[in-house]
């Protein structure tokens, strides 16, 4: 029989993890954060404005099986948005038509989100269940962009259960080409102007 859960932070922390965290010496501080704030289980400022700078989440879904699969998720800006304050949902983009997620939750609702902010070395963890959303031009509406090239072919709605920030440890910096190609833009004109004027101060051609 499953244990009956005290704490947000049970839905990962299992009697078999906390059995670990105790032979490894972690389980102290980690029950002393689930007796203070603990994780949290609805949607907060910090939270909204960190999915508002987002382009691309990694989604774990698994089989009735167990059988796990993870998928990145990348769109516009902000795609990933806040339904209300214990929902998430983003527009279903066309892709490899392979189904392995959306398959997935036919049988097994439970789902895990990933969020990166590789720029600013920032992790946030999500459990919960999802489900896919057919056949609601309402919500794809609300959930859409019509300035995003990606073809939408429904959606899907991601219930939280628990989240929590992760630690910074070990996130190797990566900038998206929205920010690495203004910069470029900015040095080749820099080498250009000054190979101009090394060319007019050596008296040569520009």
């Amino acid at each position: 029989m499953k244990a009956p859960t005290r704490f947000a932070s049970d839905i990962a922390f299992t009697p078999a993890v906390k059995k670990v965290q105790s032979e490894k010496g972690s389980r102290a501080s980690f029950a002393r954060m689930e007796q203070g704030a603990g994780w949290k289980t609805t949607v907060t400022p910090k939270l909204e404005a960190f999915l508002s700078g987002l382009d691309m989440f990694y989604l774990g879904t698994a089989n009735a099986q167990g059988q796990p699969y993870i998928q990145y998720r990348g769109g516009p800006v902000g795609f990933l948005k806040v339904v209300d304050e214990k929902t998430l949902g983003f527009a279903d983009f066309g892709g490899n038509r392979q189904y392995v997620s959306i398959g997935n939750l036919t049988e097994n609702p439970r789902a895990f989100i990933f969020l990166m902010d590789y720029v600013n070395a920032q992790r946030i963890k999500l459990w919960g269940r999802a489900r896919v959303v057919e056949g609601d031009p309402a919500l794809l509406e609300r959930l859409g962009d019509r300035a995003y090239p990606g073809a939408v072919e429904r959606a899907v709605l991601f219930e939280i259960e628990a989240w929590d920030v992760n630690c910074p440890q070990h996130i190797h910096k990566r900038y998206p080409a929205s920010v690495v190609a203004p910069a470029l833009e900015k040095l080749q004109r820099e080498v250009g102007e000054l190979r101009a004027r090394l060319a007019r101060y050596e008296g040569g051609p520009a």
